[in-house]
């Protein structure tokens, strides 16, 4: 079985700002998560990817603010979506 892409997709929030996002469902957990998603949620700013959280083969559910990375609690996709939107407010208020 192979992997199914369940959502993929590019919102411009502004004329130099943009957030894409691929998830899919895979038969198997990606090496380092226990779940069934593969994905990857990234926001944009200037050509520079300021916020992502991805699970990547062999890291597992992590999360990147800035230069750094973090371990990500993984709960469900909807609290994974709800925290990346949540990651890239605080950036921009940080801003």
């Amino acid at each position: 079985m192979e992997a199914t892409l369940l959502f993929e997709g590019r919102i411009a929030l502004t004329e130099t700002s943009f957030v894409e996002v691929a998830i899919w469902q895979v038969p198997e957990p990606v090496p380092g998560s226990t779940h069934h998603l593969r994905y990857r949620l990234a926001y944009v700013e200037a050509d520079i990817c300021v916020v992502r959280f991805d699970n990547e083969r062999g890291k597992g559910d992590h999360c990147h603010i800035g230069a750094t990375e973090q371990p990500y609690e993984f709960k469900d996709r909807r609290n994974l979506e709800d925290d990346f939107w949540a990651a890239i407010e605080k950036w921009r208020q940080q801003r």
